[in-house]
């Protein structure tokens, strides 16, 4: 390539990503239900050297040299995660939720042996079902029964199937995560078969730190597992917490050398500043959190709008859901709304049949919480989404309603800034 070839791409580059920061950081309302922004401090901290660098092993048995400070910054994470979490063993080098359920898999069940979980309808992750990582371990999949009625698990029928099929593991934890699931008395079935209880807190793991979720851990479950991203507004990448050394003795053995060889270092930084803030602001987050989304789905529902769950008050998470299957589908909404700015994800729900075209729309307010918004704005954002469902309004007319409304809010809160430090950077793109 020439030199000017390479200038006229690196151009086209600079174009696309000013785009997209510009588009998904000051002019969308971002809805969905797994991401999440850093704070400007986190950020900050997200580039340095440690992105090129290896660090295999645990803390001090490493086979890399110059890793000193690397230990220390991993150390500092393991103990702040620990405290945070309530956890006897924490291993923070999965650089996804989704490997760090693999390395538990690795662990806990041999080839050909049966692992019990939410089918996706019901909420289960990819991660969790027989077409995703189970598949690549030999594990046979039984379904945990999933009651229409309580928008829950059967927890009679999943103790039953428990008791007949003896699974090496339960799983619990979803990605359509409404309600808590029935932990407790979960752990007490799986435990009596000699299995191992799994919480995948993904989504939920920002409440857990801001009490506003119950702690699986607390409540009987052996491992949990967590993306750091989602409700827990960090970088992307993973942690596995459990209370029991014999399993994290057999998980860090899973992570290196199965799993990972490299551990993505530089995530570390911007996770212990997440950590901190969550430490510091995480109750107040949380809080504001839970109720952005019940207002979000009550003013949802006030519109005319769909939304599932209602005899359970709708939602007791991040998430809110609905079943838009007589407006099309969630296809078709999910692409109508992020026609008008609104982003959101189409989704499967309980009753669906087939993933192709799910009857849902699947949504979250951590993000624009995190942005600043409360109850006001979400009233605000369900009538902008009533308009495109309901009223068959052009997303076209719809979008300057809705970039008006999120250029007043660009500023993450719930988290530290550069000044915090004293620090100015200005050629960061996102600041």
């Amino acid at each position: 390539m020439r030199e000017e070839e390479a200038i006229a791409a690196l151009s086209k580059l600079r174009a696309i990503m000013d785009r997209h920061n510009n588009w998904r950081r000051r002019e969308t309302i971002n809805l969905i239900p797994s991401e999440n922004v850093m704070s400007p401090l986190a950020e900050y901290f997200y580039l340095n050297d440690m992105m090129g660098r290896y660090a295999e092993g645990t803390i001090g048995k490493r086979y890399y040299q110059g890793v000193s400070l690397v230990d220390e910054a991993e150390q500092m994470l393991v103990d702040l995660m620990s405290s945070l979490f309530s956890s006897r063993f924490t291993d923070v080098r999965p650089i996804s939720g989704t490997v760090a359920n693999m390395a538990v898999y690795h662990s806990v069940a041999g080839l050909g042996e049966k692992i019990a979980s939410l089918p996706t309808a019901a909420g289960g992750h990819i991660s969790h079902n027989e077409t995703g990582a189970p598949k690549a371990f030999g594990l046979r999949v039984s379904y945990l029964p999933w009651s229409q009625e309580n928008f829950n698990v059967d927890v009679d029928a999943a103790r039953r199937l428990i008791a007949e099929e003896r699974p090496k593991l339960v799983l619990l934890g979803a990605s359509l995560y409404l309600f808590p699931h029935p932990i407790k008395e979960l752990a007490d079935a799986a435990h009596e078969v000699g299995a191992v209880l799994m919480h995948d807190s993904a989504h939920v793991l920002g409440l857990i730190a801001g009490h506003q979720f119950p702690n699986p851990l607390e409540l009987g479950a052996d491992i949990m597992t967590s993306s750091t991203h989602k409700t827990f507004p960090g970088p992307q990448g993973g942690v596995i917490f459990t209370t029991r050394e014999d399993l994290f003795k057999e998980i860090q053995r899973s992570v290196f050398p199965v799993m990972t060889s490299n551990y993505h270092l530089h995530r570390y930084a911007s996770t212990i500043v997440t950590a901190i803030e969550m430490s510091t602001y995480g109750d107040e987050y949380a809080a504001t959190v839970r109720s952005n989304a019940k207002a979000l789905a009550e003013q949802l529902h006030a519109n005319g709008l769909p939304v599932v769950a209602e005899e359970h008050g709708f939602t007791a998470t991040h998430q809110v859901a609905m079943d838009v299957s007589k407006f099309g589908g969630g296809g078709p909404i999910a692409k109508a709304l992020e026609d008008a700015n609104i982003i959101v994800n189409k989704n499967m729900l309980p009753w669906d049949k087939s993933p192709v075209k799910p009857s849902g729309i699947r949504m979250g307010v951590q993000e624009m919480t995190r942005m600043g918004m409360g109850k006001g704005e979400m009233a605000a954002v369900a009538e902008l989404i009533a308009k495109v469902v309901i009223k068959g309004v052009e997303p076209s007319k719809v979008k300057p309603e809705v970039v008006e409304l999120r250029r007043g809010f660009t500023k993450v809160r719930y988290g530290f800034d550069l000044s915090t430090l004293g620090l100015n950077c200005p050629c960061l793109p996102l600041l």
